[in-house]
């Protein structure tokens, strides 16, 4: 990992903190944009490692663009406008494409602000707990733009497209107790106690197997937007290897023990 991110394991959960709370974790910058695509694609490589939590160091989650260098990397400062379109193709747009390809279930534990493409980051995970300290917004409209890092794709499947036009086009703040009842979270947390239970939660997860959590999680993404027949016939051919895997002969035989 870069300096950007911090990579801990235990056990099978890998535990990974942006920390760079100089720029309250903003991830626009390119050597931040690198280090989360490398991250999705080391965790999909190591097939030790079943689940992850993605959290930020500092008081901050994640302010998604970084403002002091926006300018230069992927606006005026470029010139013509084309510039900034492969700006933005090559920059921050990496980010969820590689959530896109992560097989590993990845929880967002939100410390604190996750704004813009922050907000956006914690939507890509596939939970969210939230401490009390967090609060979210997609703030884009508020500098003049739109949501370029494709927030305008996840914001309506986290919390409905109603709920996500009242944020994107007000780019209102909302603390973490209305983000739990418009379901952007699903727990809200003491700030003490985020980081343990996103880990005890990343551990339940982990005690299952690993190849059947990576298809269970890739037909649930092909879910949002696949036919119903062709999701049942992606879940025959997965169903199909997972009963060759070891891991489940392995609990098949236990479960068969238990009730001999």
């Amino acid at each position: 990992m870069t300096s950007f991110l911090d990579f801990r394991r235990e056990g099978a959960v890998a535990l990974i903190t942006m920390n760079r709370p100089e720029t309250r974790n903003a991830i626009s910058d390119d050597d931040a944009v690198a280090a989360v695509v490398q991250m999705c694609d080391q965790l999909n490589h190591d097939m030790s490692i079943r689940a992850a939590v993605l959290t930020g160091a500092g008081p901050s989650f994640s302010s998604g663009g970084n403002l002091k260098t926006l300018r230069g990397k992927m606006g005026s400062g470029l010139g013509e406008p084309v510039q900034s379109r492969y700006a933005y193709r090559d920059g921050i747009q990496r980010v969820p494409l590689a959530f896109a390809s992560l097989e590993v279930p990845i929880i967002a534990a939100v410390n604190g602000p996750a704004l813009g493409a922050g907000n956006d980051l914690a939507c890509l995970c596939d939970i969210r707990i939230a401490s009390e300290n967090a609060v979210f917004a997609a703030t884009f409209v508020k500098l003049g733009l739109i949501p370029g890092d494709g927030g305008a794709w996840l914001l309506p499947r986290v919390v409905g497209m109603s709920r996500a036009c009242e944020l994107a086009f007000t780019g209102d703040t909302i603390d973490a107790s209305q983000a739990l009842a418009w379901g952007l979270v699903s727990q809200v947390v003491p700030a003490d106690d985020l980081v343990p239970m996103a880990m005890a939660l990343a551990g339940r997860i982990a005690r299952n197997s690993g190849h059947a959590l990576r298809m269970t999680k890739r037909l649930l993404r092909e879910s949002i937007h696949a036919r119903m027949d062709t999701i049942l016939e992606m879940s025959a051919g997965f169903q199909a290897m997972a009963h060759h895997t070891a891991e489940h002969e392995a609990a098949l035989d236990a479960f068969l023990d238990r009730h001999a």
